[in-house]
């Protein structure tokens, strides 16, 4: 006689396969979230970087498409790409030279629950306070945007 599983131990087994699902997705999700938003953290700083050495030996701050058409370029052409928003891993990046001879660079998610992030040329890094990012960042003169947080 051949021995096979009944009706009960297949759908025990369906249940035992469902809460490990369960239990295990949102952690996935959640380490994928922060990983990007550590690369971004990680973006931004490279970006602050790029702008003081290219400021070194230009009279303003650059593009995020002067940045990476440089030659040598300044950060890599995911990056630098020559039609910003530039987007790295799940981020949209922009930088905006201004008037004042400063700059700030956003890092703003593309879709999903995560923070934007902000630097300036000053190279403090700030987080937004929620998953909403505060408009007219590029308006505020000193210090934290409005909604924002210095990450440390």
């Amino acid at each position: 006689m051949k021995k096979s599983f009944t009706l009960v131990e297949v759908m025990i087994i369906i249940c035992i396969i469902a809460l490990l699902a369960i239990i295990v997705i949102p952690h996935l999700l959640r380490s994928k979230l922060s990983n990007q938003e550590s690369i971004a953290v990680q973006a931004l700083r490279t970006i602050a970087d790029a702008q003081i050495q290219y400021r070194a030996t230009n009279p303003t701050y650059a593009t995020l498409s002067q940045l990476g058409n440089a030659n040598p370029p300044y950060i890599d052409s995911t990056l630098g790409c020559s039609n910003p928003p530039c987007i790295k891993q799940g981020y949209k990046f922009t930088v905006t030279p201004r008037a004042d001879n400063k700059f700030y660079a956003e890092a703003v998610p593309v879709k999903g629950k995560t923070h934007c992030f902000y630097i300036d040329e000053d190279g403090v890094l700030y987080r937004s306070t929620n998953a909403a990012c505060a408009a007219g960042i590029g308006a505020h003169k000193e210090g934290a945007p409005a909604g924002y947080i210095e990450v440390q």
